[in-house]
């Protein structure tokens, strides 16, 4: 699925808050305005934060009357019946029609997955291209990785989502030969340098390694994410009132996002993507 055609891009991580649906959404509208087709799926049948964020946007555009840019949008539901065989082959169906409706009609895929372990996320994760994963600047949150000498900081044990990905990553490679760019995304980053942020990235570094992953600097903990969700829009959009000067955490993460994605290695066009820097 989606191998000739749409680039795929899951967020997945096994811990909440770790602003996956957040990360999805702004990849996507970054995507949008570089002038590229996009479509979204939104596999957490649960929260369903992508999918209520996608809502709030048109909710938006169609009060305001704005024109904003959006992708189009799945939201996959779980099963809930008795036999799990039946449950997952409901779901594999389910996400494979999702996939094939816009596979050859889309540039990009980008899929938000839950903080925990279904069919659902092991599906996509199967299927991704890239891999991103936010971290939150925590050795707390880092233990989904993996378990760490607390003298060292270095990995000495394997977690429960570092395997989901190298099960994926496997299975990926043979299917087709090719692997799955993972790339471990620092996020909430504190805006003060602490013995705390070093030892987090020392610990990514040595989990990097061990996993074959990249590390990218994603973005600091800013209140403005929060003030942007109930109206679906991203630090990408227009402000709401002609001339109105956006705020220096405003453009200071529009600016990380721009980095993000430059760390990705995704395959934009590079005239957009210029413009999209400028």
């Amino acid at each position: 699925m989606a191998r000739d055609g749409a680039h795929v891009i899951v967020v997945g991580n096994e811990k909440g808050g770790s602003g996956k649906s957040t990360t999805a959404f702004h990849l996507a509208v970054y995507l949008l305005y570089a002038g590229h087709r996009v479509a979204t799926i939104d596999v957490d049948s649960r929260q369903q934060t992508l999918t209520h964020y996608v809502r709030n946007r048109r909710a938006h555009c169609k009060e305001t009357g704005r024109s904003l840019p959006n992708p189009l949008h799945f939201h996959l539901p779980s099963a809930w019946g008795d036999s799990v065989k039946e449950n997952q082959k409901a779901e594999f169906e389910v996400f494979r029609r999702a996939v094939g409706e816009v596979e050859n009609s889309v540039d990009f895929l980008v899929i938000d997955t839950p903080g925990f372990d279904t069919n659902l996320t092991r599906l996509a994760h199967s299927l991704a291209d890239t891999l991103v994963t936010p971290v939150n600047d925590s050795l707390i949150d880092i233990n989904v990785l993996a378990r760490t000498d607390p003298q060292t900081g270095l990995p000495v044990e394997t977690s429960h989502y570092a395997r989901l990905v190298q099960r994926a990553r496997s299975e990926r490679m043979g299917v087709d030969g090719e692997t799955i760019d993972w790339v471990l995304v620092r996020n909430r980053i504190s805006m003060l340098a602490s013995r705390n942020a070093r030892q987090v990235h020392t610990t990514l570094e040595g989990i990097a390694t061990r996993f074959g992953c990249r590390i990218a600097d994603g973005i600091a903990e800013r209140v403005i994410f929060r003030s942007l969700f109930p109206s679906g829009t991203t630090v990408f959009d227009p402000l709401d009132e002609e001339g109105e000067a956006a705020s220096v955490s405003h453009v200071s993460a529009r600016q990380e996002y721009r980095n993000l994605v430059a760390a990705l290695n995704l395959p934009l066009r590079s005239a957009d993507q210029e413009r999209l820097s400028a």
